[in-house]
């Protein structure tokens, strides 16, 4: 199967490779941000910042370690055994919200 995207450009879908393997990963880091915001009530801004600047992303964006082949919820189990999830700080300052 091939795939056109914005440029026209054609991707191969037959194989997965570094090339086209950001085609995978928005759907899979929705499912694990829509999971994280239900159990630990954070936002999904929150939930995807956390997301996509964890351990477990930078080795998902590598095709070379294959942890793209793993579904959401495998994804969100191992989240929830090896980080922790962190509640956005908020400082009141007169009649300001400040979110550090």
């Amino acid at each position: 199967m091939k795939v056109y995207h914005g440029s026209l450009e054609c991707v191969d879908m037959t194989e997965i490779t570094q090339s086209n393997l950001y085609l995978l990963l928005p759907s899979k880091v929705s499912w694990l941000a829509d999971m994280l915001c239900a159990e630990k009530q954070i936002s999904v801004i929150e939930a995807m910042r956390q997301i996509y600047t964890s351990d477990m992303y930078k080795q998902l964006e590598q095709e070379s370690t294959k942890r793209w082949h793993e579904g959401p919820v495998a994804l969100y189990q191992e989240w929830m055994n090896n980080n922790e999830i962190l509640t956005p700080k908020t400082t009141y300052h007169s009649s300001l919200i400040v979110h550090n």
